[in-house]
């Protein structure tokens, strides 16, 4: 074994990897050059209402199957065995309500934006902050996404750093901007079918590499890496069944219910019959991949055993180990390491292209549309600009979380976790309480967003290496936008139980989901009742001056004073701002 931990590409490595780059390009070329063109902002942003169910399904699965999944559940399989998998249990009613209460609403109202409903239901001002957060969310996670596999692959092969970034970023921009949606959705289901490929190689021959399936099974369980259901309910143990099956469920919701990059795919279907389908297809694609990623663990585990190349210091992180193991356990499968690296990519391609698909529509609907008009090939047209600006910033953000440190880049991407809670509790205010009002819902979103960031960060910092001795734990989330990689540092006397903010900042984030929609939720609830009673006061001092007798003059007449005076007086258009809301 090579003690640097360096190992190198073939040229048929390179040659797999430049082809899944060629095939995504010319999809996108194909899109761009058949049916409508991209002509209109219907067929560039959704596919003209026509797609099928099934590649939706599978595009749906891509987009928040990232990169950060692929190299981080297997990791931390081999590091804390398969309770992980129990995640599983929450795709069930992640995937239900959405089917059954959000694409139903979101089809029938015919909307392009998935914040449309917030100015349908609340006013524009929460549709502007709604839109305003999911931007942030998804910018700061493009950078991340594509710079993170790219900085693992540079690691362990030498491959180029910012080659990688580029090509990859390069290529998804323009076939994103040049075959809209259409191109997304089969770029999607090509490289799903590129990432099942070759996961299930990697899989097959490390089972072989490790003496067999039945070899392979007697060192995971001798191992302890095959793990029970742990009931224990305690909210800041990292990973129970119930921080897993309850929780993951808040999770699913914020992207599988009320993310733009889901909902536009959820319409452009066909009917609404085909869009709860792909909905429910959705499951078993989940499943598959989850399925994949668990026994890359344990195959790793039963070829490496407690003899982590981390601990011998061939990589310098848990995020290079399925790379690793890939090069140094398969580098005798010529071609192999390259269809790997080609699966990595291609999780890190159909993420992004969404990303970049979908702020392009928010931007263009929701915050330049209602304030300029222009003609349908101009708005086209700026769709199409709209994308690939965000490709540069994506390739820019990339430079960005180079520039930062490792603990900085954690932060980073945790944060696109902590911002789809609050999101989800102001959807679910809004659809769930027809007594909530637009000044409960921006409050309940900036408290949301105030406790995400205060519980995530300062749960962050307060899990920074001390003086106490520490033990590292990989924790990662398989269908991450939250898609989040945190690493989080387990103290060693796990005698003293955290208290007060501690005990808060020890929170698992498999919980900060539901933590932060609640906060949303209730704080818009309180915030409504309050400014709900304070209108009816003004309201109800208003009526019994309306009804009052006017005073009589001196020549016996009623003094009617003037029109104009009457007017400004009691005006008689009076009509509360809550009236203008709706229960939609």
């Amino acid at each position: 074994m090579d003690p640097t931990g360096q190992k190198y590409f073939t040229i048929i490595d390179y040659v797999i990897f430049a082809l899944l780059l060629v095939a995504s390009m010319a999809i996108g070329l194909y899109y761009a050059f058949t049916g409508g063109r991209q002509s209109t902002t219907q067929e560039f942003m959704y596919a003209d209402r026509s797609m099928k169910c099934l590649p939706l399904s599978l595009s749906l699965m891509a987009t928040f199957q990232s990169a950060v999944a692929i190299i981080g559940t297997p990791a931390e399989v081999y590091a804390n065995g398969t309770q992980y998998w129990f995640i599983g249990c929450c795709y069930i009613l992640g995937l239900l309500i959405p089917a059954h209460i959000f694409i139903p609403m979101f089809y029938r109202l015919h909307l392009t934006s998935v914040y449309q409903y917030l100015e349908l239901r609340f006013c524009k001002a929460v549709r502007i902050c709604g839109t305003v957060t999911f931007i942030f969310q998804m910018v700061i996670y493009m950078g991340v996404g594509i710079y993170t596999p790219a900085l693992a692959l540079n690691a362990v092969t030498g491959f180029h750093l910012w080659g990688a970034v580029l090509a990859t970023g390069l290529v998804c921009t323009l076939y994103t901007a040049l075959g809209g949606l259409k191109a997304v959705v089969w770029t999607d289901v090509f490289q799903t079918v590129v990432m099942f490929t070759g996961q299930l190689a990697v899989i097959i021959v490390g089972v072989h590499q490790a003496g067999g399936l039945s070899d392979a099974w007697v060192k995971v369980r001798d191992g302890g890496r095959i793990s029970g259901i742990d009931l224990n309910p305690d909210p800041t143990v990292r990973h129970t069944f119930w921080t897993l099956g309850v929780g993951g469920v808040f999770l699913m919701l914020s992207l599988y219910g009320v993310n733009q990059a889901q909902v536009q795919r959820y319409l452009s279907s066909r009917t609404e019959k085909e869009a709860v389908m792909s909905c429910y297809m959705v499951f078993p694609c989940l499943q598959v991949a989850l399925m994949l990623s668990c026994l890359m663990g344990l195959v790793m585990y039963a070829c490496y055993g407690n003899n982590s190349p981390l601990e011998q210091q061939y990589i310098t992180s848990k995020d290079q180990m399925v790379l690793y193991f890939v090069m140094d356990m398969l580098q005798n499968f010529p071609g192999l390491p390259g269809l790997f690296v080609a699966c990595l990519f291609s999780a890190s391609l159909s993420t992004i292209s969404s990303a970049f698909n979908s702020l392009a529509t928010v931007t263009m609907v929701d915050l330049i549309k209602p304030h300029y008009s222009m003609t349908e090939a101009r708005a086209t047209l700026l769709s199409k600009m709209l994308a690939l600006s965000y490709g540069i910033i994506c390739v820019a953000m990339a430079y960005v979380v180079h520039l930062m440190n490792s603990s900085v880049l954690q932060a980073a991407l945790s944060i696109f976790g902590m911002v789809g809670g609050p999101l989800l509790g102001l959807f679910c205010l809004g659809i769930f309480f027809p007594c909530a009002n637009s000044i409960g819902a921006v409050t309940g979103l900036a408290a949301g967003l105030v406790m995400a960031f205060w519980v995530g960060i300062g749960g962050f910092l307060s899990r920074m290496p001390s003086s106490v001795q520490v033990l590292p734990l990989n924790s990662t989330n398989t269908v991450l936008a939250a898609s989040e990689n945190i690493t989080v540092f387990a103290v060693i006397d796990a005698a003293s139980r955290p208290a007060g903010l501690n005990g808060l900042y020890s929170l698992s984030y498999m919980w900060y989901s539901a933590l932060n929609s609640s906060t949303v939720v209730l704080i818009g609830l309180i915030i409504s009742f309050m400014t709900a009673a304070c209108l009816l006061e003004r309201l109800t001092e208003k009526t019994q001056l309306d009804s009052q007798k006017p005073k009589i003059n001196g020549n016996g007449k009623e003094d009617a004073g003037t029109e104009e005076e009457t007017e400004t007086f009691l005006p008689s258009n009076v009509v509360s701002p809550v009236e203008h809301e709706t229960s939609v």
